[in-house]
C-alpha cells in the first residue's frame, strides 16, 4: 500500500498556492532490510491517517494511560511539524523541519511508542537475575540473565511493528551460541572474547546494520541507547502508574501472598528432609549484607543494560545513514602499476617456500643452515604482519580503484584477485612454519591465538575473494560472522586443553625428554583431563595449583563451568601427591621452549 494520500482525501489548495513554491521535503531514508519496521506506523497513526469513525455520536470512554501519554506528545509533533519550536524538555520535541534533512534526522528514528507491561517485566527480571546470579563469576548465569534481556527486547520490537528478518536471527542466536563458551570452559581468554562478541552480536541483531561503517559502529550502537532507554523507561512507568494504581496493589498483594507461602512451606520441607535442603541450598544464590553494594550495582547495571536493548530494539539507530564517500578514481597505469609489482614480489617469494618450506627438514637444512624449528620461528610474525597490510593494500586499492565501466572493473578483479590468492598462499606458509615450531617445542597460549588468528584472516581473504566474483554487498556482514565464529570455535575446541593434550602427547611419544611444569601448571581446569595422564611426579606438581583453585572454592553452580566440574570430579578421585618438594627439579632439565634458560631470548 501507498503511503501518500488519496486524491479524495487530500485537502485543497488555498489559493494562489499553486504559485507558491513549496520548500524542499527531507530526503527518504531508505530503511535497512534488517530494520525496516522500525519506522512504520502504529496502530494509533493509522488511524489518524484514515477515514474518521462512522459513528462520531457515541461518547468516547475515558482514555487509558498510554492514550494520555500520546495525547500529551501530540502537541509537540504537532509543533515540530508546523515548523514551532516545542517544549525541549518533550520527548520527541525539538528542531524545525528545516533541520531534518541533517546527519541527526537521517540516523535518529522516531520516539519509540510506550513501553508495554511486558517489555517492563523481563526488564526487571533481567535486574533481580542480574544481582542474584552475577555477583559469584561467569557461567550458565550469563545465559540465564540474557534469556530475559532478549525478551524485552523481542517485545518492544513487537510493540514497534518490527519483523524478525534472517539476519537479526543469525545474530541474536550467533549472540546467545557465544554465551555457552563461559558455561563451558574455566579458562578466561576465551571467555572474555566470547562475551565481547556476543554483546557485539547482541548491538548488532538490535540495530540491523549492512554496510562496513553500519557493521563496525553498530557492534557498539548499544552504548548509545543507554541513557535513551533509562528515560524511556521512567516515562513509561510513570504513564502507567498513574491510571493503574489498584492493578499495581494487586500486583504487590498476590507477589507478597507467593513470597510467604513459598518461605514458609519450604522451611518446613527443608527442616523435614535433609537432601531436600541441601537442594534447596544449592539452587538458592547465598544473599549477605557484605554484598549488598555489589549486589545493587549489578541490578543497576542488568536495569539500564536491559532498557537499552529494548530502547534499541524499539527505536534503532540508522548506522548505516553513514556513509564513506569512495576515493578518486586514479588512472588505470597509475592504480595498477605497483599492484602488479607487489604481485610479482609475492609470485618470488611463494616459489621460494615452495622449494624450501614445504620440501622438508632436508631440503631446509641443506638452503638455510638451519632446523626447520629455527626457520620456522625466523619468520612467522613478518608472514603475519604481511598478511596484515596485504588487507590494508586491498581497501586503499579498491578505494581509488578506477570505476569507469566493464573493463575497469575486470582489471580490478585481474590484479587484486592474484594478489588476494597469493596471500592465501603467504597464510599457508606462515601456519605451516608455526606447526614446524610447534611440533619442535610444544603449544603455548600465545601461539595457538596468533595460528587462529593467521587462519581466520585467511577466511577474510577468501571472502573478498567470493566477493569479487559474487558482489560485495554482503561483505561486512559476512565477515563478522566469520570473526563471531572464529570465535566460537576457539572457545569451544578449548584451548588450555588442546595446550595440554599437545605437551603431554609430545612427552609420551619421547618426543620431549620433559614436560615444562612451570608452563602447564598456570593452566585452567580444562587442562586437567590432559594433565591427569602425566606420570608421578609431574602429574602432582602440574595439578597441584588447580586443585587448590577447584576443590577449597565453594562457587556455586551458576557460576561454575563444566571444565571446572569435571576438574574437581577427577582431583576428587585421584588427589594430588607429596608436599610439592620435588617439583623444583621436575621438568627443568634441557633447554625450554626452544632456547637455553641463560640466554636472555623471550620466547613467543
Amino acid at each position: 500500500m501507498s503511503d501518500q494520500p488519496s486524491e479524495a482525501s487530500r485537502p485543497p489548495e488555498k489559493p494562489g498556492a499553486a504559485d507558491t513554491p513549496r520548500p524542499p521535503e527531507p530526503p527518504a531514508v531508505a530503511e535497512a532490510a534488517d530494520t525496516p519496521a522500525a519506522n512504520e506506523p502504529g496502530p494509533s497513526e493509522a488511524r489518524t491517517a484514515g477515514a474518521p469513525p462512522a459513528d462520531t455520536a457515541r461518547p468516547s470512554p475515558a482514555p487509558s494511560p498510554a492514550q494520555a501519554y500520546d495525547g500529551r506528545r501530540r502537541p509537540a509533533q504537532a509543533a515540530q511539524q508546523a515548523g514551532q519550536p516545542g517544549n525541549p524538555w518533550q520527548h520527541g520535541a525539538g528542531a524545525p523541519v528545516a533541520k531534518d534533512d541533517g546527519m541527526t534526522a537521517r540516523l535518529r528514528p522516531p520516539p519509540p511508542p510506550l513501553i508495554r507491561p511486558a517489555v517492563l517485566g523481563s526488564v526487571l527480571a533481567t535486574a533481580l537475575l542480574s544481582a542474584l546470579f552475577l555477583s559469584d563469576g561467569l557461567g550458565v548465569n550469563l545465559l540465564i540473565v540474557a534469556v530475559p534481556a532478549a525478551l524485552a527486547a523481542f517485545f518492544a520490537a513487537q510493540t514497534a511493528g518490527r519483523r524478525l528478518r534472517p539476519w537479526t536471527a543469525t545474530w541474536a542466536v550467533g549472540g546467545l551460541a557465544l554465551l555457552a563458551v563461559p558455561a563451558l570452559r574455566d579458562a578466561g581468554w576465551p571467555t572474555f572474547l566470547a562475551v565481547v562478541s556476543a554483546f557485539a552480536l547482541g548491538s548488532l541483531a538490535l540495530h540491523g546494520s549492512r554496510s562496513w561503517p553500519g557493521v563496525l559502529i553498530g557492534s557498539l550502537g548499544l552504548f548509545d541507547s543507554v541513557v535513551p532507554g533509562i528515560i524511556w523507561g521512567v516515562r513509561g512507568v510513570r504513564a502507567r502508574a498513574s491510571g493503574s494504581r489498584a492493578n499495581w496493589g494487586v500486583t504487590l498483594r498476590t507477589t507478597a501472598v507467593a513470597l510467604v507461602l513459598l518461605v514458609v512451606f519450604g522451611t518446613l520441607f527443608a527442616s523435614a528432609d535433609a537432601a531436600f535442603a541441601e537442594l534447596l541450598g544449592s539452587l538458592m544464590p547465598e544473599a549477605s549484607v557484605g554484598a549488598g553494594p555489589w549486589r545493587t550495582l549489578l541490578f543497576a547495571l542488568g536495569l539500564a543494560g536491559a532498557l537499552a536493548a529494548a530502547h534499541a530494539a524499539a527505536a534503532p539507530v540508522r548506522w548505516d545513514g553513514l556513509t564513506v564517500r569512495p576515493g578518486k578514481p586514479r588512472g588505470r597505469a597509475e592504480w595498477a602499476l605497483p599492484l602488479i609489482v607487489l604481485n610479482l614480489l609475492f609470485a618470488a617469494f611463494i616459489a621460494l617456500q615452495l622449494v624450501v618450506l614445504f620440501g622438508g627438514y632436508d631440503k631446509v637444512r641443506d638452503v638455510t643452515g638451519l632446523s626447520h624449528a629455527e626457520y620456522a620461528r625466523q619468520g612467522f610474525w613478518q608472514l603475519l604482519w604481511a598478511t596484515l597490510l596485504t588487507l590494508l593494500v586491498i581497501a586503499l586499492a579498491l578505494r581509488w580503484a578506477p570505476r569507469g565501466g566493464t573493463g575497469d572493473r575486470t582489471l580490478v578483479r585481474s590484479v587484486l584477485g592474484p594478489l588476494c590468492v597469493l596471500t592465501l598462499v603467504v597464510v599457508a606458509s606462515a601456519l605451516r612454519r608455526m606447526d614446524l615450531y610447534v611440533d619442535e617445542y610444544g603449544l603455548t597460549r600465545l601461539r595457538i591465538s596468533v595460528a587462529a588468528m593467521e587462519l581466520w584472516l585467511g577466511v577474510v581473504l577468501i571472502l573478498i575473494l567470493a566477493a569479487g566474483v559474487f558482489g560485495a554487498r554482503f561483505l561486512p556482514r559476512a565477515v563478522a560472522v566469520s570473526a563471531a565464529a572464529g570465535v566460537l570455535a576457539f572457545g569451544l575446541i578449548s584451548p588450555d586443553g588442546l595446550i595440554a593434550e599437545q605437551n603431554v602427547q609430545r612427552f609420551e611419544d619421547g618426543r620431549s625428554t620433559s614436560i615444562d611444569i612451570d608452563y602447564v601448571k598456570d593452566l585452567s581446569a580444562d587442562a586437567v583431563p590432559a594433565l591427569d595422564r602425566l606420570p608421578e611426579p609431574e602429574r602432582s606438581c602440574a595439578l597441584r595449583i588447580v586443585q587448590n583453585d577447584v576443590l577449597h572454592d565453594d562457587t556455586p553452580w551458576y557460576a561454575t563451568s563444566w571444565g571446572e566440574a569435571r576438574a574437581k570430579e577427577i582431583l576428587e578421585k585421584r588427589p594430588v601427591k607429596g608436599d610439592g618438594s620435588d617439583c623444583y627439579r621436575v621438568g627443568r632439565e634441557g633447554t625450554r621452549d626452544g632456547y637455553e634458560p641463560d640466554d636472555g631470548y623471550d620466547p613467543y
